[in-house]
């Protein structure tokens, strides 16, 4: 084997292979003195390793901790209120067991054992890390009474098979309260639709209307605040460009949209937002946009833009709708 496998550091491997020593049996020829006074004495500590004439204990790891408590029955059971009540006596243990570790469940597993050795499972993920029991126990409900109980269930074990760290939190804290709340409802859907079909937004830096937010699954991500400073206001709705028809004047004071037609009441603009020239979107490459708001008689609130680059009078411009206002 090479000298590199000593586990020594390289600039010693380096110069060991210079002196024309490149394999670890090469080493046992040379007088241990000067290979000390040249090399040190890590060197000849790592030979003894090596060859076995010196001890290196080796400590294993130690196990990661199992967050993991069962219950097994005298009498079978098959009602949903008596497997309810087995599980209530046993997330009252593991939580114990979470708060003592100073950790919360993310997603927990209940193995529903039948007196024919057969075995139904009933799993649920959540939101956030927690360790309440009773706001645990509400979302397996749904799950325990579907399952077949057969000739009777004997035996139940219960793990938090996903875990996080979760410190002590302040009794009573109003805000903390709401955010469980939201944490439950995210929870409740999660499990049916899936996690990644429950979506937040977040603020994105950007000033383009399509790339200011982003969407991502409302369980693996904290809310955010938006911006609270002062911003040009956005509508409600956002939606690709739809043309306008049978524009009258500019900003229009008549048009057609989405086969009804419109008058304005009120305008406000124009607000220019400038393409991002550092990402190349096929949507932008028109150049910049000057954005009206436009009140109308009809009653909608629309978003408009037309492009200064499209050519030709203002009136005759080609003009789009992008989003509607409350």
């Amino acid at each position: 084997m090479p000298v590199s496998a000593l586990r020594i550091e390289a600039s010693v491997a380096e110069g060991l292979t210079r002196l024309g020593l490149h394999k670890i049996v090469d080493l046992t020829t040379v007088p241990r003195a000067p290979l000390a006074r040249r090399f040190g004495a890590d060197l000849l500590r790592r030979l003894d390793q090596a060859l076995g004439t010196r001890a290196e204990p080796v400590a294993a790891e130690a196990d990661a901790p199992h967050f993991g408590v069962r219950m097994t029955l005298p009498e079978p059971i098959g009602l949903t209120t008596d497997v309810m009540g087995v599980l209530d006596r046993l997330l009252l243990r593991l939580c114990d067991k979470l708060a003592a570790a100073q950790m919360g469940a993310r997603a927990v597993r209940l193995d529903l054992l039948r007196v024919d050795r057969s075995a139904a499972t009933v799993e649920i993920g959540l939101a956030r890390a927690m360790r309440d029991p009773v706001r645990i126990s509400a979302l397996f409900l749904k799950g325990v009474d579907e399952v077949d109980s057969g000739f009777g269930i004997d035996g139940l074990r219960l793990i938090a098979v996903q875990t996080e760290p979760l410190a002590p939190e302040q009794i009573g804290n109003a805000q903390a309260r709401a955010e469980d709340e939201l944490s439950d409802l995210i929870s409740r859907i999660g499990n049916r639709l899936g996690f990644d079909a429950v979506q937040r937004f977040l603020p994105a830096s950007s000033r383009i209307p399509e790339r200011s937010f982003l969407t991502v699954p409302a369980a693996y991500a904290a809310a955010e605040p938006f911006p609270s400073r002062r911003r040009p206001r956005r509508p409600i709705t956002l939606f690709p460009k739809e043309p306008l028809a049978q524009v009258s004047g500019s900003p229009p004071a008549r048009f057609s949209w989405r086969r009804m037609a419109f008058t304005t009441l009120r305008a406000h603009g124009p607000e220019r937002i400038t393409p991002e020239w550092w990402f190349d979107d096929p949507a932008w490459r028109s150049g910049v946009r000057d954005y009206w708001r436009l009140e109308t008689n009809e009653g909608p609130r629309l978003w408009v833009f037309r492009t200064p680059q499209s050519g030709g009078q203002a009136g005759s411009r080609v003009w789009y709708a992008q989003g509607v206002f409350l």
